[in-house]
């Protein structure tokens, strides 16, 4: 079985620390030039900007870069790429522009900004897993509602949408090595009243970890 987490959308966020604005931002790429054109976009856009470090992962052969851009080795671009490591997160690029604010942070003091940076926008930007999974249609009354939505996330499922009608109908995506399981969990517990129905088979990513906004 194949899974591996990517962002699930683009996003920005904003770090202010001691008057230096660091801005973050994560998108997801499938290629290097992908990744290159994001960060020379990023480069014109803050033209201005003391610095725009970078990195990014990619799934395919394996490819990790980064760059400091001017910042003292080892306090920007490998802290942001360590974010991801962290995570797996891949196809992956993440900029972050620092405006500098007339106060020296300090090598110490650069590590932790750029690492939250990234992890800021990581988080804005939500995680999404990619794999294999099996599309089931699940029919229950509205009473057995909520407890179906609780079986699916139970088995590492996930509702796409929902139906109402006479009685409500579930989409829902399971993880292919759990659908069987999951077709005789529940009717086993409905005593033969719900069946799944298979609706067949698909890889795509879908969202792991909702983003994060901060207010």
């Amino acid at each position: 079985m194949t899974e591996y987490y990517i962002p699930t959308a683009h996003s920005e966020t904003e770090l202010v620390e001691k008057r230096s604005r660091f801005i973050g931002q994560v998108w997801r790429v499938s290629s290097e030039e992908e990744a290159r054109a994001r960060i020379e976009e990023t480069k014109k856009k803050h033209y201005d900007a003391r610095h725009n470090c970078w990195c990014y992962r990619l799934r395919q052969g394996g490819v990790e870069r980064y760059s400091d851009d001017g910042e003292p080795q080892g306090t920007a671009g490998q802290p942001m790429l360590n974010v991801f490591q962290r995570e797996e997160v891949t196809d992956v690029v993440c900029v972050v522009t620092r405006y500098f604010g007339g106060v020296l942070l300090g090598a110490g003091g650069l590590v932790r900004a750029y690492t939250q940076s990234a992890k800021d926008a990581l988080d804005a930007s939500g995680i999404s897993v990619v794999r294999r999974w099996v599309a089931l249609e699940v029919p229950c009354t509205y009473a057995q509602f909520e407890s179906m939505r609780r079986e699916v996330s139970a088995f590492g499922g996930v509702v796409e949408h929902t139906d109402y009608g006479a009685d409500v109908v579930l989409s829902a995506l399971l993880p292919e090595e759990r659908a069987q399981d999951f077709t005789a969990h529940i009717l086993d517990l409905t005593a033969g009243g719900v069946e799944a129905l298979e609706a067949g088979e698909q890889l795509k990513d879908v969202p792991w970890r909702e983003p994060v906004r901060k207010i």
